[in-house]
């Protein structure tokens, strides 16, 4: 799986974001491209302590041991399905600004990046610790989704 702090892989995906029009259309979901731009801020916020889910409680003991049963799907090499549900406090359903949450988008993809020499990263709020590796890993599975979801 790729890693959003290798340089090769950080080129690729900031390419493809450039490639993202006003016109760009999804190939499954409900999201516009501007809505999209602006959920995948959502998990690289989360990862630089920029953002809280919810109220910041604690999942019960049940859902704890669920996610912890889906918790190497978020790195591992197979893609994610398509029409996934979304994370209640990650919905956009506002109209977003294309152009500007492209740019938002890619200078927080580069500020992440530049987190990969971090040693210790926030505890997850559902799925608990990931190391560095699981955190790099983790964001670009999720970037790629929705790029491929709006086939770039």
């Amino acid at each position: 799986m790729k890693s959003l702090f290798d340089e090769t892989t950080l080129s690729e995906i900031q390419g493809r974001i450039e490639s993202l029009t006003e016109t760009s259309a999804p190939l499954w979901g409900k999201m516009t491209v501007g809505q999209m731009c602006t959920h995948c801020q959502m998990p690289l916020e989360l990862a630089m302590e920029k953002r809280m889910l919810g109220s910041g409680k604690k999942p019960g003991f049940m859902k704890r041991m669920l996610f912890k049963l889906y918790k190497p799907l978020m790195y591992n090499d197979k893609p994610w399905s398509k029409n996934l549900p979304t994370v209640r406090d990650f919905i956009v359903s506002e109209t977003k600004d294309v152009t500007a949450e492209k740019a938002k988008l890619s200078s927080l993809v580069s500020e992440f990046h530049q987190y990969k020499d971090k040693t210790e990263f926030p505890t997850h709020p559902m799925f608990g610790k990931f190391t560095q590796e699981q955190w790099g890993k983790m964001q670009y599975k999720h970037l790629d989704h929705h790029l491929k979801q709006f086939d770039v």
